[in-house]
């Protein structure tokens, strides 16, 4: 083989390597939680993971965002579904379960070991969790909020996760960013909690990066 015809084959091979970079595929997370997560009453394209993923790919991201959030849901019944729910691919889940469970009563102790459990189940598979806190409302007491609220930075530190430490933090107590409910975000209010977590969304990633 000449020269030339060697020169051509390396440009081939270049070229061919350039476009498979180019096509590479982007890093697959899934939000997984509850009506928060599922963008209750609103268009998809409204709810926390694509607004989210519409606002890291702004930062220049190449990120996919999965929408495994379903209203209604506690700790036990995202634990019931984690398996299926979290496609094989996903390289990092942000994990937001617990308002239900705390607007049922449940009781704290109970919610620890669901969301440990979920937890241990995607870190068995490889799947990285930026845990979503939550905070346990008024009505509760005292007494609730002191054996509820501590659950997500005691999660976090335990297992070594990254933590946003309250998921609707910016929109609570806020009437123009909530629903007629006064309970769920509307369009605006989900900017605003995307807003606030972006900086936690940008250090998941350049974790996940560092990590391969």
């Amino acid at each position: 083989m000449g020269l030339k015809a060697l020169a051509g084959v390396f440009v081939a091979l270049a070229v061919t390597f350039s476009g498979a970079s180019a096509r590479a595929e982007p890093i697959a997370l899934v939000g997984f939680g509850d009506s928060l997560m599922a963008g209750y009453q609103l268009p998809p394209g409204d709810a926390f993971p694509a607004r989210l993923e519409a606002a890291l790919r702004e930062k220049g991201h190449d990120v996919a965002i999965v929408n495994a959030g379903v209203s209604g849901d506690t700790t036990s019944a995202g634990l019931a579904r984690v398996d299926w729910s979290v496609p094989d691919g996903t390289k990092g889940v942000i994990l937001e379960l617990g308002a239900n469970d705390a607007l049922r009563g449940i009781p704290p102790e109970e919610s620890r070991r669901n969301l440990e459990a979920i937890v241990a189940r995607l870190k068995e598979r490889g799947i990285a969790v930026l845990l979503a806190g939550m905070l346990a409302p008024p009505n509760m007491g005292g007494d609730y909020a002191e054996r509820f609220n501590p659950i997500y930075p005691e999660l976090a530190e335990k297992h070594g996760l990254e933590l946003y430490p309250f998921f609707l933090d910016g929109v609570v107590n806020e009437a123009a960013l909530q629903l007629e409910d006064g309970m769920h975000p509307n369009a605006d209010g989900v900017g605003v909690m995307v807003e606030r977590f972006l900086p936690a969304a940008e250090r998941f990633l350049a974790s996940l990066k560092a990590g391969g």
